[in-house]
């Protein structure tokens, strides 16, 4: 009796540890789960106003946060032909860096690979830096911010720097939850 009494607290003391340790695990996820699901909302920038659609989704088994992408810029003053800009994208975690990682995917072959900001982020504000970017000019730099003002609500901020100088806000989208 007294052997498996004591075979009894061994096991719970081996056991016990390791659940409490699971229960403190953060979620890699937590900065950007909320985006999941289907966006629209106005923009306005640069390429000048129009609309915005976009759909989160976790894909292959919860390994990635895609993005799919579709700005329709009509024909106005700062962009007389209109344009249809599209890009997919893909979140992933970093487990040796213990970071999250941004690839966007631009039709125009242009792909930036941006990592998280830790210093940046906080409660309601997530910020991606790109630590690289494919086919453009040498020396940019791009910055993507999202400030969440509710579950169903965001706004993002895109912004880019010319080798040397500081980031210039280039496009602002006003997204809400699509329902």
């Amino acid at each position: 009796m007294t052997r498996l009494f004591l075979l009894l607290l061994l096991t719970a003391g081996l056991v016990a540890p390791a659940a409490s340790q699971d229960e403190r695990e953060d979620d890699p996820w937590k900065p950007i789960r909320f985006l999941e699901g289907s966006w629209t909302g106005p923009t306005d920038g640069r390429f000048g106003s129009g609309t915005v659609e976009r759909v989160y989704s976790f894909v292959l088994d919860g390994a990635y946060l895609h993005e799919r992408h579709a700005s329709n810029y009509p024909p106005q003053e700062r962009n007389p032909e209109g344009e249809l800009h599209e890009y997919w994208s893909f979140f992933s975690y970093d487990r040796a860096r213990d970071l999250l990682v941004y690839r966007q995917f631009h039709n125009e072959g242009i792909i930036n690979q941006f990592v998280l900001n830790e210093d940046l982020t906080k409660d309601a504000m997530v910020v991606f830096d790109t630590e690289r970017i494919e086919n453009f000019g040498e020396g940019w730099r791009a910055r993507e911010s999202y400030r969440v003002i509710s579950n169903d609500e965001f706004v993002e901020e895109f912004y880019l720097a010319a080798p040397g100088k500081g980031y210039e806000l280039y496009v602002t989208t006003r997204f809400k939850r699509a329902r």
